[in-house]
C-alpha cells in the first residue's frame, strides 16, 4: 500500500474548513509557528494558512521531504526566502479568490473620496447639517499599478463606471485588452502626473519595494489620491506622510502598511485626508471558505498527479 502523503497546516487560530477530503487521503498535522519545526519532518505538503507567518524560514532545515507549499494568500513575499527559492519545492498561491472583492474595495474608496463620505460621517457624528458639492468619477483617470489578475479585475470594474484606465507593469504595452496602455514600471515617475487616482496592486519584490517615494509623490497632481491595497512596503511611508502633511497630495486610502497593526501614535492617524482600513480589502464574507476550497481542489490535483493551478514563479516573486 502506497504511503499516504503528509500535509501540515500552519495556522494561527482559525482552522481551514472543509478539510475532510484531504484528511481522507492524507495524514494531516496542524501546527503553529512554535510547533512547525517538529511537524515538518516527513511532510510532503505545507498549507500556509497563517499567510503572514515567517516560521517556515526558521524551520526549513526540518523540511526533509517537502514537495509543495500552498499559501492562503495572493502575495507570497512574506514566504519566499533564498533557500526555498533555490529548492525544487513547488509554491502555489490563492490567486483568483480576492480579485473581485479587492476591485470592489478600490471602487468604494474612490467613490468615498469623490463623494466626500469621510466628511459626511464626521459631520453626522457632530450632528451638523452642512451642504457641500461632490465630485463625479466619470471621465476621471486612474493608473492601476500592477497588471496581474487583481489589477485586471480592478481595471475592468473602474472602466465600467466610466473612468479612464491605464496600467503600470513590468513590461509596457500599447494594446492591452484590460488596460489599453500599460506603462513600464520604470516610467512611473514620468507618467504618474497624468492621473487623478493611482491604485497600487503590484506584488512586493525587490523591484517594487519603495517604488512610490518622494519623487513619485511630487510628480503626482496635488489633487490626486493614492490607493494602496497591495503591500505597505510599496510606499516609502515617511515620504507619503510628508506629502500629505504639506497638502501636496489630496488624499490616500491605505489598507496595508509597512508595520501592521499601524501603531496608535503613527502620524497617519492624525490626517483627515487619509482613509485607513486594517488590511481587509479582499476579505469579503466567505473568503476563508473560498481559500480552503481552492486548497482542497489543488490537493485533489496533487493526489492525482495532475498539474497544479496558481503556480508561483519563485524567481519573480509572484
Amino acid at each position: 500500500m502506497a504511503r499516504k502523503p503528509v500535509v501540515v497546516v500552519l495556522h494561527a487560530d482559525v482552522l481551514p474548513s472543509g478539510m475532510d477530503a484531504v484528511a481522507a487521503a492524507a495524514e494531516v498535522r496542524y501546527a503553529t509557528a512554535d510547533t512547525l519545526a517538529e511537524n515538518l519532518s516527513g511532510a510532503d505538503v505545507l498549507l500556509v494558512w497563517d499567510f503572514f507567518s515567517t516560521a517556515l524560514r526558521r524551520a526549513w532545515t526540518e523540511a526533509d521531504s517537502l514537495r509543495w507549499i500552498h499559501v492562503a494568500a495572493a502575495g507570497v513575499d512574506s514566504l519566499l526566502f533564498d533557500e526555498l527559492v533555490d529548492s525544487d519545492v513547488l509554491v502555489t498561491n490563492s490567486r483568483g479568490v480576492f480579485d473581485r472583492p479587492i476591485a470592489e474595495f478600490v471602487l468604494a474608496t474612490i467613490l468615498g473620496f469623490a463623494k466626500d463620505l469621510p466628511t459626511s460621517v464626521r459631520l453626522q457624528d457632530s450632528k451638523l447639517w452642512r451642504h457641500r458639492e461632490t465630485e463625479s468619477i466619470a471621465g476621471t483617470s486612474v493608473l492601476v499599478v500592477g497588471t496581474g489578475a487583481i489589477g485586471r479585475e480592478t481595471a475592468r470594474l473602474l472602466r465600467a463606471v466610466g473612468m479612464r484606465v491605464a496600467g503600470s507593469g513590468r513590461v509596457g504595452s500599447d494594446n492591452d485588452p484590460d488596460f489599453g496602455v500599460v506603462h513600464a514600471s520604470q516610467e512611473l515617475k514620468t507618467v504618474v502626473g497624468e492621473f487623478d487616482y493611482v491604485v497600487l496592486l503590484a506584488p512586493l519584490t525587490d523591484a517594487t519595494r519603495g517604488m512610490v517615494d518622494a519623487g513619485v509623490l511630487a510628480a503626482m497632481k496635488p489633487t490626486a489620491r493614492l490607493v494602496n491595497v497591495g503591500r505597505g512596503e510599496l510606499v516609502v511611508t515617511d515620504d507619503l506622510v510628508a506629502a500629505l502633511q504639506a497638502r501636496e497630495l489630496a488624499g490616500a486610502a491605505l489598507d496595508v502598511f509597512d508595520t501592521e497593526p499601524l501603531p496608535a501614535d503613527h502620524p497617519l492617524w492624525q490626517l483627515d485626508s487619509v482613509l485607513i482600513t486594517p488590511h481587509m480589502s479582499g476579505d469579503a464574507v466567505g473568503w476563508r471558505d473560498r481559500l480552503a476550497e481552492l486548497f482542497v481542489s489543488n490537493f485533489e490535483r496533487y493526489a492525482a498527479d495532475h498539474t497544479l493551478v496558481n503556480v508561483v514563479d519563485k524567481s519573480r516573486g509572484y
